[in-house]
Formats: structure tokens, sequence, C-alpha cells
């Protein structure tokens, strides 16, 4: 639960509160000056009073401390209609279970790890987190518009409603914490904000960052995204490489559809399978798997390596196979 709840939910029963602490006071004090008891006795007289539990009295009450004890309940009853009516107004309201709800997310997100940031859950955030989730890869979304919390409730995933460019507001994301962060604000402006930001708070972190305007696709560089995405541009490439290559096209979507097929990415580990080994032997030893392209530090890719390129640790390799073969050769 957030500090802004808790003091709204102070404030609610500040009244039946005050009220309490008014009648435990005044109980108190005047069993003390009518009856002359000790502190201990006229604490727990008062107690038992307002608790309406039934014990007997702690000394004989005379007509005035009995005439002061109907007053006393009176007090008390008062005390408790109060309260009951904001405990009725807390959960009429719905701010108890917000708050509940706002605790159970609040735990959620604390747990995160290794998981990915989406700032915005507009048309290109919401076809980010369908394809996370389809992936079941973790992530979280942060959305400043309040009224997209109803679709995200909806579609039960982790989410804060604050502002993606402040840097507390990332942090409460975990962004420490994550591999990765998806900018896909409207505004380049604010896209390239978060990514200054959240480039200073991790530096291991990928960052990929939507632009509407190509112009800003050299900004978001700069301010240290990994990957610039803009969506015009992208679409209308894919519409007339669709035009002219349907069949290609069909079978990347098939790639990226199919459930024991997938298009990966690894880094060669020093003594792994994969260092020291070349293309053609690796994608022998597992069954179904085909090296597709190699990055080396500091060179060129070379996509559709010969059998006999040599692989070596820091290598970056894009591979195509079934999930178990492209598991084993990432060992």
């Amino acid at each position: 639960m957030g500090r802004a709840s808790r003091l709204r939910l102070l404030t609610r029963f500040r009244l039946p509160i005050v009220l309490l602490v008014v009648a435990v006071a005044y109980g108190v004090a005047g069993y003390r000056l009518l009856e002359g008891w000790s502190l201990l006795d006229a604490l727990y007289m008062t107690v038992i009073t307002l608790a309406a539990v039934g014990f007997q009295e702690v000394h004989p009450l005379g007509p005035e401390g009995r005439i002061f004890t109907i007053s006393l309940i009176a007090l008390g009853v008062v005390a408790l209609f109060f309260t009951l009516q904001a405990a009725t107004e807390l959960v009429a309201s719905g701010q108890l279970v917000r708050s509940l709800r706002r605790r159970r997310m609040d735990t959620r997100i604390d747990r995160l790890n290794r998981h990915y940031v989406i700032c915005a859950f507009g048309r290109v955030g919401r076809s980010v987190a369908e394809e996370l989730a389809r992936q079941g890869l973790p992530f979280i979304v942060v959305e400043q518009d309040h009224t997209m919390a109803a679709a995200l409730e909806e579609r039960g995933v982790p989410y804060l409603l604050a502002d993606p460019t402040s840097e507390e507001v990332l942090r409460r994301a975990g962004v420490e914490r994550a591999v990765g962060l998806m900018c896909a604000v409207d505004s380049d402006a604010v896209n390239v904000y978060i990514t200054l930001t959240a480039r200073a708070l991790n530096p291991d972190l990928t960052i990929v960052a939507r632009a509407a305007n190509p112009d800003s696709v050299d900004k978001l560089t700069r301010a240290g995204a990994d990957q610039v995405v803009s969506p015009y541009v992208l679409s209308g490439h894919r519409m007339a490489f669709l035009a002219q290559h349907p069949a290609v096209v069909d079978f990347l979507d098939l790639v990226r559809i199919a459930p024991d097929l997938k298009l990966e990415e690894m880094v060669v580990r020093p003594g792994s399978g994969l260092d020291g080994a070349t293309t053609g032997a690796a994608g022998a030893a597992h069954r179904g798997a085909t090296i597709l392209a190699v990055k080396r530090p500091g060179a060129e890719p070379i996509a559709f390596p010969e059998p006999d390129v040599r692989l070596a640790a820091g290598d970056l390799v894009v591979a195509l196979g079934p999930l178990d073969a492209l598991d084993a050769m990432g060992r």
C-alpha cells in the first residue's frame, strides 16, 4: 500500500480515532476524580466499559460514578457509530479493494527480476505486451493515463500508473533488475528522456525506442537506445516486401507463432559447445537447428555463414530451429 493510500485511510478514520482517544482520556480522568481510583484501575474500567465485554466493576460505584459510566458508554457508542460509518464508506467506495489490490501488485512487482519494462500502453505498447505474454516472459507496464487501469486489470499484467520519465517510478518498476525496456510513448521527446534516465540507472539495459518522426532516430540513438523502431517506416517496408514476396513473409510469420520453432540469438560463452566449433558442426550436432548469421565483435555480420566458419567466445549467433535444439546449442 502506497504512502498516499495510507494517508487517505488515516484521513477517513481520523474522527473515529480522535473520539476513541477522547473517550479513553475522559474515562480515566472521570474515574480518578470521581472515584479516586488508581491510574491502572481507571484505565481498566474505561477499556472494559468501552469494549462492552460485561466484566464486573473494578470497585463498587457510587451514584456519581454510575452516571459518569452512562455518559462514557454514550461517548463510546458515538465513537463506534462514526467508526462503522467510515468503514462502510471505505468498503462501498471501493478504496479498500483498490488498496489491497495495489498492495498485491506492489508485491508482485518487487518479485520481478530479469524482466521487461514497457513505457506506455497504447497501440504499440499493447502489441509489445501481448508478444511478451505469448512468449511467457515477465514484464511490467508503466502508464501515465489512469483510464488505462481497467484494460491493464483485465489482462492481469503488473503495472504502475505513474510518469515513466520519473527516475523514482523507473526504480519502482525494477529497471535496475530488468533486461530490457521499450519506450512506446507517442512523444519522441518523452522517449528520449526515458531513454536517458533508464540508461543512467542500468548501463546494461537493452533499450528499444519508438520514433514517430524519422528525424528522432539519431537523437534516440545518442540518448542510449540500442534499437530505434519507426512504426510508419517499418510498416511501409513490410507492405512493400509483402507485395513482392508474400510467401517469405508467411514463413517469417510462421516462425513467430509456431509453438516449437524459434528464431533465437545467443552469445557464444567461453567453454560452451559452440566455442571453437564450426557452424557446420554446430548445426549437425543439434538436429533441426540452423545458424543463419554470425556477428563478431567489431565486425560486420556474416549472413548464411559457410560450414567452415569457426565460432569463438563473444560471437553473436542467430539460429533457427526447435526450442530444445536451440536450448542445447546455447549451453
